[in-house]
């Protein structure tokens, strides 16, 4: 806490600040390595034709569904890049949720036949 004038107090933390800013950058590396996983788990499952990685892959989908509505709708201040972003990766995940539905159906299908 500082003086600044006229007897006006600073009350900001320089710790948070800090790690704020240090924080960014983990959580985009964060972000990237979760996204890169959930795409190889997904790709995984999918090319192996099993049902158990695909359905892990869809399960991790909620956690993404989670961090984006967060980024989009649940942040004190949202701006319009991550309102595009998030609304996009919401897209793709709904995408990716319809079709991994799918194949589960039909690899479980298969797997019923034989």
């Amino acid at each position: 806490m500082a003086l600044v004038g006229r007897g006006h107090v600073v009350l900001s933390s320089v710790p948070l600040q800090v790690l704020l800013y240090l924080n960014s950058y983990y959580f985009a590396f964060f972000f990237i390595a979760e996204i890169l996983m959930f795409v190889y788990k997904a790709w995984k499952g999918n090319l192996t034709e099993r049902r158990v990685p695909l359905t892990l892959a869809l399960g991790l989908a909620v956690p993404c569904v989670l961090l984006s509505l967060y980024l989009l709708l649940w942040q004190t201040y949202v701006l319009r890049a991550e309102v595009i972003i998030s609304s996009i990766l919401l897209v793709f995940l709904g995408f990716e949720a319809v079709l991994s539905c799918l194949a589960i159906a039909t690899f479980a299908k298969a797997g019923a036949l034989e």
